[in-house]
């Protein structure tokens, strides 16, 4: 099933995701936290490639496996950074094989040594021109990234827009955003976008932070902006790994209770491969909504 298909539905829903093993060593383990997570029934899975491409081999042996053993449609994720024609080719030749049909399409974080100026040599210079080459390529959904706090390469917001416009153009059927912790951020920007004309669906993005060493890593992957909500109860709790891990379920919870409440019906949990964060956030939110994820 088309990933684009379960967001448009009318039904509240969550999706996750996960992330694949550097070496093979930790695969069964890594495998096992998926399953396992895919058990809980979500909307869908997103397996992401890894930073540079490190761990892609396995991206889509596990999306294969979730797909065919636990019978969850499956996101499977692809940068370009780096990459060849050829490679992106037997990719996406492979997920086909396999029945993947969900794409989701990142120009990937550069490389040390490599700049924005060095991939314009590069035959996917950006996100859009891998679109282009994932629609020539096989009947995909194609999803795309978004930064509801600005890319950190942009130099403004009108910039990034014009970027996810191209992205849109180029085939992207649906944008799920980089995670925030302001939610006022996130309907801030999605009215941006729509003042843009950018009308495809937009998830958001949450990631529980169940871990204080988590923070600064957030902080440095999206330069989101951490309310002093947040940063107090990271304050409280922060020392504590089992009270860090319920506050860190409880906001995200209360995060996505919010947008609910205010009409997104679809939120994607960045679960960094924590079945049991996955699992109370989905207890946590049935109690709250009187209804089973």
């Amino acid at each position: 099933m088309k990933v684009i298909d379960r967001i448009r539905d009318e039904a509240l829903s969550l999706s996750f995701e996960v992330f694949p093993p550097k070496s093979g060593a930790a695969f069964d383990g890594v495998m096992g936290a998926a399953a396992e997570i895919a058990r809980l029934r979500p909307s869908y899975i997103s397996v992401t490639y890894g930073a540079g491409g490190t761990g892609s081999r396995y991206t889509a042996e596990i999306a294969r496996r979730l797909q065919q053993t636990e019978d969850v449609p499956v996101l499977a994720h692809l940068t370009c950074v780096g990459a060849d024609r050829e490679t992106i080719r037997a990719y996406l030749k492979t997920l086909r094989e396999d029945g993947i049909c969900n794409v989701m399409a990142l120009r990937g974080d550069l490389p040390e040594g490599m700049t924005p100026d060095t991939m314009r040599d590069s035959p996917y210079p950006h996100a859009s021109d891998l679109i282009r080459e994932i629609r020539q390529n096989g009947d995909f959904c194609i999803g795309a990234a978004c930064y509801p706090e600005i890319h950190p390469e942009s130099t403004n917001q009108q910039q990034d827009l014009r970027s996810l416009r191209e992205k849109v153009e180029a085939g992207a059927d649906f944008l799920t955003t980089q995670m925030f912790f302001d939610n006022d951020v996130f309907y801030n920007f999605m009215y941006k976008l729509r003042e843009a004309g950018i009308t495809v669906p937009v998830v958001p993005g949450i990631m529980p932070i169940t871990g204080a060493n988590q923070v600064v890593r957030a902080q440095k992957l999206s330069g989101c902006f951490m309310p002093r909500r947040f940063i107090s109860l990271v304050d409280r709790f922060g020392s504590s790994p089992e009270a860090m891990q319920q506050a860190g379920i409880l906001y995200a919870a209360d995060q996505i209770i919010d947008l609910f409440a205010n009409g997104i019906r679809h939120v994607h949990i960045y679960t960094m491969n924590k079945p049991d964060v996955a699992a109370a956030i989905q207890r946590r939110l049935s109690r709250m909504l009187g209804r089973v994820f």
